[in-house]
């Protein structure tokens, strides 16, 4: 039985998204939802000199109690977001080993606007691929189904960064002599920090199924 596997296409995802990615052999991207408040859909954590920082991609909301499918929410750039993380993420990995190497592959997300959020989510999806140097293949959902059955593992909720408790081994941080290591933050930490070896780490990690 293949190995197959079912997430969310988050915003620059979790460590623990890509744990889950690299131990498959199957990926089904969930597309197919309704949106979500307060979860890593349009948002992701970085280390910076003052800790865990939030870095939140605005969208534009329908009215409330109205249902909105994840592919439909469109992305607001109204607040200039797309500078402020940028220059977030150049204060917080600037000087670690591979922030440099890959800034170029990175910044064009930050430049063109996306209408839609799981657009800009699934290119995230080829540029982070493409960095790591793999290729990871996927299809889509075709319709929403609560549960998806023994034969494919469900990793949706890792969507849901509070009731993510995944914890990974360590590795050396740009700041963690001031905040010690920050466990499970979005995939840019491990890749400035390690580079391609974040392959590697991510098939060496166990998650908790």
């Amino acid at each position: 039985m293949s190995n197959t596997s079912i997430l969310h296409p988050t915003y620059f995802p979790s460590i623990s998204h890509y744990v889950a990615m690299a131990q498959a052999e199957e990926l089904v991207f969930e597309v197919e939802d309704n949106f979500q408040k307060q979860t890593n859909r349009n948002r992701m954590y970085i280390h910076s000199a003052n800790g865990v920082q939030l870095l939140n991609i605005p969208v534009k909301h329908t009215k409330e109690g109205v249902h909105q499918k994840f592919k439909e929410v469109e992305i607001e750039y109204a607040f200039g977001w797309q500078k402020q993380h940028f220059k977030s993420l150049e204060a917080a990995y600037r000087t670690s080993p591979y922030f440099e190497y890959f800034e170029d592959d990175i910044r064009p997300i930050f430049e063109k606007k996306q209408k839609y959020m799981l657009d800009l989510n699934l290119e995230i999806h080829e540029i982070i691929t493409s960095c790591l140097g793999v290729t990871w293949n996927y299809n889509k959902s075709t319709e929403y189904l609560k549960e998806v059955g023994t034969e494919v593992m469900d990793f949706r909720a890792l969507a849901n960064g509070k009731k993510d408790t995944n914890q990974f081994e360590r590795y050396i941080q740009v700041f963690d002599d001031k905040n010690g290591f920050l466990n499970n933050l979005s995939i840019l930490d491990l890749l400035f920090n390690e580079g391609r070896s974040a392959v590697a780490y991510l098939q060496r990690q166990e998650l908790i199924k």
